[in-house]
């Protein structure tokens, strides 16, 4: 694995470590590009304040930092910044506006709730069809944007749900992505953390259907660039299903 577009820093306040403990370990562990991705920050029009996510006071620093270290570190390493998304329904062109300034290099989506997250609607915690069906078409309407690099952690909303509804909702998700030409993740999270995800039933669709595939290390500790075993079991998914691999940069 030479390259990872998954990092977070500690502005997501569940996260640890500075970015240059993040940047030596990626260099040790053979990374040629890194890519920081917080998530992003949103100003929620109704005073809702985020529990997971940096505010806008502390963007600039985000964007002063990593920048300092990617002209420190050029010569080791090719570093990018940029964020990990939510799609939210009624503030994504708004939310766009206001992160131009930053020039971010690129976004990943991860759509963790349904609707807004102000209501609290979690996608991994949803147990019914209806609530597999809502993430899809969120999901759709988010990589539709054109604005997402690759999803991260497409099956995060698990599979507690019909196998109609897996095999029907899935199938459109992973057609979706196809069609639009977005990556889907294998996340490393989901393998060191024991998580529902990555899942072998969403990705044996994704062989189905002809989706790319792209590692990503969900970097929330400097020492998770040094977790071998977990590269070793996304290595193991790929060639056991089958998967199309992306191998090389896309940035």
């Amino acid at each position: 694995m030479f390259f990872n577009y998954h990092t977070h820093t500690f502005r997501c306040k569940h996260a640890t470590g500075s970015e240059r403990e993040y940047i030596e370990n990626a260099i040790k562990s053979g990374i040629k590009t890194l890519g920081f991705s917080d998530h992003i920050p949103v100003d929620f029009s109704n005073g809702f304040v985020s529990g997971c996510r940096m505010t806008f006071n502390e963007a600039a620093g985000y964007f002063d930092t990593v920048r300092k270290l990617a002209e420190e570190y050029k010569d080791k390493i090719k570093i990018l910044c940029g964020f990990e998304s939510e799609y939210s329904p009624s503030l994504h062109k708004e939310q766009m506006k206001k992160i131009e300034k930053y020039s971010p290099d690129y976004m990943i989506l991860g759509q963790h709730y349904i609707g807004e997250e102000w209501e609290g609607r979690t996608s991994a915690s949803q147990k019914t069809d209806e609530g597999l069906y809502e993430y899809v078409e969120q999901t759709l309407t988010a990589m539709n944007t054109g604005d997402f690099l690759y999803l991260a952690h497409p099956d995060i909303i698990g599979y507690r749900f019909s196998d109609i509804a897996i095999e029907k909702a899935y199938t459109r998700l992973c057609e979706g992505a196809r069609d639009m030409n977005i990556p889907l993740e294998i996340n490393f999270l989901g393998i060191r953390g024991g998580r529902h995800y990555p899942s072998i039933r969403f990705f044996e669709i994704a062989k189905k259907v002809g989706n790319k595939v792209i590692f990503g290390i969900d970097a929330h500790s400097p020492e998770d660039f040094l977790h071998q075993s977990a590269e070793k079991k996304a290595e193991e998914m790929v060639e056991n299903i089958g998967l199309d691999l992306i191998t090389e940069p896309i940035l």
